[in-house]
């Protein structure tokens, strides 16, 4: 299947479909004309690649569980340690979610007297909830050893 019919299949931008393809992440067959041609099996790969993308997996984790033979290889490990860090993020939105939602019909004169935004004020300027440079909430951990 050429480089057009898989990006109309997939939804999948030829840009991208040519940036995976120099990332190690799909290859083409051959090519007709000038188009790239990929296998079959492609479509099943750019799912597998999405699902790794909405997981919040980097490209290159990505690359290294689909392997270059194409049967990917799945490190479970590293899906363990995934699930964990999104319960990390559930559980920190979550609690976000339900001191903005507080804070939203607190009945104190100003949202600086409403003790729970104060408490969500005061994790934030401690550094303890925050987003980091890729605007992914993170969580700071400090340690109590001196």
């Amino acid at each position: 299947m050429d480089i057009a019919e898989v990006a109309k299949r997939s939804g999948v931008p030829a840009s991208t479909l040519r940036f995976y393809e120099e990332k190690g992440l799909v290859s083409s067959i051959g090519r007709q004309g000038l188009r790239r041609v990929f296998s079959a099996n492609i479509i099943e790969r750019l799912a597998l690649i999405a699902l790794g993308r909405a997981a919040g997996f980097s490209l290159d984790e990505i690359a290294r569980m689909l392997g270059t033979k194409g049967n990917p290889n799945i490190d479970r490990e590293l899906l363990v340690d995934k699930a964990k860090e999104l319960e990390s993020t559930i559980q920190k939105l979550t609690a976000m979610r339900d001191g903005l939602r507080h804070a939203a019909v607190c009945s104190a004169p100003s949202h600086m007297e409403c003790p729970k935004f104060r408490r969500l004020l005061g994790l934030a300027a401690y550094g303890a909830i925050s987003r980091d440079g890729k605007g992914k909430l993170s969580q700071k951990r400090h340690s109590n050893k001196t």
